[in-house]
């Protein structure tokens, strides 16, 4: 290169070196002079962190105190992502160290954990809650190949008496994607827990409080240096409720025993049963159980397989023999309630003016009613009375009454005492239960019918459409077409009859719901309701189960107060000549006095037992029933009222009636079954 071009080169790059060190100079001075607020406040966001301080939740007591879920501190395990340079060489470290205790943590349970949360890796992301204390001390040992790793201390719900009460209670769980955007965001992040079940649901707003945080100065690699201010979190508010611990326990293991016992001796599909005992003057819930048992504690982590085959049936349709565990049965699953309706039969027949029934006027059982479809009775009764037919559940003594009192006032008087209805107690997912009446069966056979007739139409069609096909001339065709349309205008009358006859409420309707078989079908709490409600006179309480809402210092913010849901529109008379009929049933000649014959004079029983069809397919050849059972005490002056149902118990008073019985025994003090376990005996027996 000529000396003269080399020059000129080297004075083009001079000029070039020295526009771009002016525009570097320039660019440093506006961010110096114009934004340096700016790039100073991102600098401080880059370095700190804001870390969630899980609050305490709220604690549940029973009626007297005693813990029925607590808090305990655990060690949790948790991943800051931000910063991470290479986080799949430390998801592999830190799988091998936790899987050893557990099992489930595998590097993909890691990643998966990782990537649910990968709009929010500014939070936290937690892997594991409590973990064991030498497993702290390996992490510990292990911290420099596990940046970003942390060890929290945080609350964790306890529950000390494990499936007791279960669920009543609920369970708490991780919060999902879909909760968390309907919640508020002041209260949740990704890795919060949160109600799903029973109490811990109904009271979430209550129980969670609000969690606290802390601002965390880290360095350049996301590793926390120093700690610059927290805010504490605000506990949750205590709940007590009206549960008695004692009754609890005796209900839970009479039920336990009672169906071990079905098991053995009668029908191994006896694995299902639900009781609800409640105060009969406010409405408060003394003990619930549903078997079989939830446990609370094993929703706390994530549910493997062996948890998961216990609380969901494994089959599409229901199988007796794997129920699930996972369904609160005295509040969720409705039954038909047997022969433990009779009790308002009798008020609609003794409160209608137009049935012209009382107390003392006979009815002849002769074995079955003279009625069509001449439905069968549980024994040969002859005269029989408002009380005997009560007391020896006579079913052709209720069909008559229930006849002459007919369909409109006992569907009337069922809803007088909220069956059918939800009860609006506060737990969740109440069902509403079923009390037919014409309306309803309308609806619901005319889509039936209307099912069934657009296949046979189809079917008709497709006939058809095969023999047209396949016809050899056209007189065949014109044979067939006839011959169609002959068929056609049978089928469609023998529609008109069906759909005539399944749409209209017949004789026979009101002979089933008469003596509470049919389509009759309602939740065991109803059920309590409703003997509360004979029992009381006539008021239709509202049952609740958290009795007050305390401050975390103890401070009462709120306490339930009785209310009458609704004053019954029957004859104070005609209840009271109820509960008088229920009395027979605990009386000699009455098909509960096996179970109360022993019984104080001062703790007189009254009482109803059932045996209901199940409904299901194949049962009714099988000769297979549930067991229904509801009674009050004392007689004279009520004071609780009992409700219970055991799947394939064949009968009240051999099933469902000994659990009834343990716990009157106990809440009278007749029998402490809590010092004396040996007392638990069950005389099983057929009573209708």
């Amino acid at each position: 290169m000529k000396p003269e071009v080399f020059k000129k080169n080297i004075k083009v790059f001079k000029y070039i070196i020295i526009a771009l060190i002016a525009i570097l100079c320039v660019r440093l001075a506006v961010v110096q002079l114009f934004q340096s607020e700016i790039f100073e406040t991102q600098a401080k966001e880059n370095r700190i962190r804001l870390l969630s301080i899980q609050p305490t939740r709220g604690e549940i007591y029973a009626n007297q105190g005693e813990i029925l879920a607590a808090n305990q501190l655990v060690y949790t395990v948790s991943i800051t992502y931000t910063g991470i340079e290479d986080h799949s060489l430390i998801i592999e470290e830190l799988s091998d160290i936790l899987i050893d205790y557990f099992p489930e943590v595998t590097p993909e349970y890691i990643q998966d954990k990782i990537d649910n949360q990968r709009f929010r890796l500014f939070e936290p992301i937690t892997i594991i809650r409590d973990i064991p204390w030498d497993l702290v001390v390996q992490i510990e040992e292990n911290r420099q190949n596990l940046p970003g790793v942390m060890i929290l201390v945080e609350p964790f719900r306890d529950y000390p008496h494990e499936g007791l009460a279960g669920h009543v209670l609920g369970y708490i769980h991780s919060i999902s994607k879909e909760e968390l955007e309907r919640v508020d965001s002041d209260f949740y992040t990704m890795n919060s827990l949160i109600g799903k079940s029973g109490i811990e649901k109904q009271y979430e707003d209550e129980l969670r409080g609000k969690a606290g945080a802390r601002r965390v100065e880290v360095d350049a690699r996301g590793r926390p240096v120093g700690e610059l201010v927290t805010l504490e979190p605000i506990p949750g508010n205590n709940l007590q409720l009206t549960l008695d611990l004692e009754l609890q326990q005796v209900m839970e293991n009479s039920m336990e025993e009672i169906l071990n016992n079905l098991q053995e001796q009668r029908n191994p599909k006896a694995k299902v049963g639900s009781a609800v005992v409640m105060n009969v003057k406010t409405g408060e819930i003394l003990s619930a159980v549903s078997y079989p048992q939830m446990y609370p504690d094993d929703w706390k982590g994530d549910i493997n397989q062996e948890k998961a085959s216990y609380y969901f049936p494994q089959t599409e349709t229901y199988d007796p023999m794997d129920p699930g565990a996972s369904l609160n049965r005295f509040l969720q699953v409705t039954y038909p309630p047997g022969s433990t309706f009779k009790p308002i039969t009798g008020m609609a027949a003794l409160d209608a003016e137009h049935s012209h029934t009382s107390v003392d006027d006979y009815v002849n059982c002769q074995g079955r009613y003279w009625i069509a479809p001449y439905i069968r009775c549980t024994g040969v009764h002859g005269n029989v009375d408002y009380y005997s037919g009560m007391g020896t559940s006579c079913n052709v003594y209720f069909q008559e009454i229930g006849r002459r009192a007919n369909k409109e006032e006992i569907i009337r008087v069922a809803k007088e005492f909220g069956l059918g209805e939800r009860t609006n107690v506060d737990l969740p997912h109440e069902a509403k239960g079923l009390m037919p009446t014409p309306e309803w069966k309308q609806e619901i056979n005319q889509i039936l019918t209307d099912r069934q007739y657009d296949f046979r139409r189809e079917q008709l069609e497709d006939k058809y459409e095969e023999l047209y096909r396949n016809a050899e001339d056209e007189d065949e065709l014109s044979r067939l077409e006839r011959q169609y349309r002959n068929e056609k205008a049978q089928l469609e009358a023998q529609y008109q009859i069906d759909f005539n006859f399944n749409t209209t409420w017949q004789a026979f309707d009101t002979f089933n719901v008469s003596i509470g078989q049919g389509s009759n079908d309602f939740t065991v709490l109803q059920l309590a309701n409703y003997t509360s409600t004979i029992a009381n006179g006539g008021n239709l309480m509202r049952p609740y189960i958290v009795s007050r809402i305390l401050s975390p210092d103890g401070t009462v913010l709120k306490e339930t107060k009785p209310s009458v849901i609704n004053k019954a529109d029957v004859s104070p008379y005609n209840i009271a000549e109820t509960r008088r009929a229920m009395w027979e049933v605990a009386r000699p000649g009455g098909t509960a006095y096996h179970l109360f014959h022993h019984f104080p004079e001062d703790v007189p029983v009254a009482a109803k037992t059932g045996t209901a069809e199940t409904g299901r397919a194949g049962d009714e050849q099988l000769k297979e029933f549930h067991g229904v059972f509801i009674a009050f005490a004392p007689y004279d002056d009520p004071e609780i009222a009992f409700a219970g149902v055991v799947e394939y118990g064949q009968s009240g008073g051999g099933s469902a009636g000994q659990v009834a019985k343990d716990v009157f025994e106990q809440y009278f003090g007749i029998v402490d079954h809590l010092a004396d376990e040996d007392q638990l005996n069950f005389d099983i027996s057929i009573d209708e």
